[in-house]
């Protein structure tokens, strides 16, 4: 369907339902690279004033990727909710947006509405709003998940503990997880990427992290971030794996670059919950995504790259996962130029996730060679805690050394913790106390008295 608007004489013109998204799509380079973004302010405009009349249904009727050759889009459409989306139904994507911002979008309400939204209803309505819309209203939306503790409750932000080494060396991997440990992070998951992704470099790295989990009793969940395939063939020989990781992105080709699909992450699911290895939950499935993948494996079918990575949750959507985070300046400069295009596309996948039911987290980072520094950083991170992120990273000094990026360190979470009074998994709170390692009111307590991690100081 072709969409029109008048301006002062000159009629604007948009091809399709595809074009208009990403012609009112807010700027960012890799529309740029992929030449679909708004040639001009006008026309960006323009297109948000004609996205906003679009009826809510015509998304279900006119797919941006063809139903019959991709598997996402057979995904979305497939197991639309109908009764879930009929209280919307009547609405256009600028009414909608009137609605999310409303008293009537309560917490409540919101959680009845997420199988009735498709991913490119939650990207049209995002690309009308202002960053404090997308912060207010993503604060409303609430996902619990669980495995060995309780992660998203209201008034706590969880922490990935991220102690990366360039050679998998577990002496520095073990003081990472120490340092981390003693800021009070790591009750989102304690996960490696590894250097190698041989089974023998990841079987041993999995077998040390579940011995530190175990010999300490900490309430969280370990992970080695290597392929599925790769998890699912240690499940099967016996090797503690908690979670599953993968890297998933919004199109059946962009996927298949990654070496996965559906039915392969189903499979991988299933081994997981095969072990029993929760103690409160059986959320297995760790997902990682990211504005850009889709077009930098030229597997984005002209669709702009903030609906492609709406459109990856609604692969993790399915598998009901502990985690979901997008790395959001992961990939660089090419798809997100600057610190202003990173704070944006990291509210935007925040607003998207938790509108579709998801456990979303942020990996709050950019590039060596971006327009962005850690002041940037700061500032996604304030507003993401307070539009009630599930979770953020903690690399020591906030600087990776094995994937040579920046993103926020574990002192960061003290900031924000103290700021906003966030709380921690209460699972992982307790433990922090038992330790004496935080104190009753959470907060850190001073290292000189002593605490009950030091036999880990000597792990060999």
């Amino acid at each position: 369907m072709t969409y029109r608007h008048d301006t002062g004489g000159h009629r604007w013109t948009f091809a399709d339902l595809k074009e208009l998204m990403a012609k009112a799509t807010p700027l960012r380079s890799g529309d740029q690279l992929a030449g679909i973004a708004a040639g001009s302010a006008e026309e960006n405009i323009v297109a948000k004033i004609c996205l906003a009349d679009v009826p809510l249904k015509r998304f279900l009727n006119e797919p941006l990727i063809p139903y019959e050759t991709d598997e996402v889009t057979r995904l979305i459409i497939d197991t639309h909710d109908a009764a879930a989306f009929a209280p919307i139904s009547h609405m256009t994507v600028g009414e909608f947006r009137n609605f999310l911002l409303s008293d009537a979008a309560t917490p409540t309400v919101l959680a009845g509405l997420t199988r009735g939204m498709t991913p490119e209803m939650a990207a049209a309505v995002s690309k009308l709003m202002r960053n404090q819309d997308l912060i207010s209203v993503a604060k409303k939306c609430r996902v619990v998940t669980k495995f060995r503790d309780t992660i998203g409750l209201p008034g706590t932000m969880a922490v990935r503990l991220q102690p990366n080494h360039p050679t998998d060396d577990w002496g520095g991997i073990a003081a990472s997880i120490l340092d981390g440990l003693l800021y009070g992070c790591g009750d989102a998951v304690i996960g490696i990427n590894p250097a190698s992704d041989s089974l023998s470099a990841v079987t041993e790295l999995l077998y040390r992290l579940d011995d530190i989990i175990g010999r300490f009793a900490i309430p969280t969940q370990g992970c080695v971030l290597t392929h599925a395939t790769t998890s699912i063939d240690l499940i099967g020989k016996g090797v503690p794996v908690d979670l599953v990781f993968q890297s998933v992105a919004g199109t059946e080709a962009a996927n298949r670059s990654f070496g996965v699909d559906l039915a392969l992450l189903r499979e991988a699911r299933d081994a997981a919950r095969s072990l029993h290895r929760g103690t409160v939950g059986d959320n297995v499935m760790y997902f990682e995504t990211g504005q850009g993948s889709a077009l930098s494996a030229a597997a984005h079918h002209g669709v702009d790259q903030q609906t492609c990575e709406a459109r990856a949750y609604a692969v993790c959507r399915p598998f009901e996962p502990l985690l979901v985070n997008t790395v959001v300046g992961f990939i660089g400069p090419e798809y997100l130029y600057d610190g202003k295009q990173i704070v944006r596309a990291g509210l935007e996948d925040h607003f998207c996730g938790k509108l579709l039911g998801l456990p979303m987290g942020c990996d709050i980072c950019y590039t060596n060679h971006a327009e962005a520094d850690q002041d940037d950083m700061d500032t996604l991170l304030t507003l993401l805690a307070t539009a009630g992120v599930t979770y953020v990273m903690g690399v020591p000094g906030a600087d990776d050394v094995m994937l040579n990026y920046q993103s926020t360190a574990f002192h960061d979470s003290l900031y924000i913790r103290d700021l906003l009074s966030l709380g921690r998994a209460p699972e992982f709170e307790a433990w922090l106390r038992d330790m004496r390692i935080a104190g009753k009111d959470g907060r850190i307590l001073n290292h000189g008295a002593g605490h009950r991690l030091l036999p880990l100081a000597g792990t060999p």
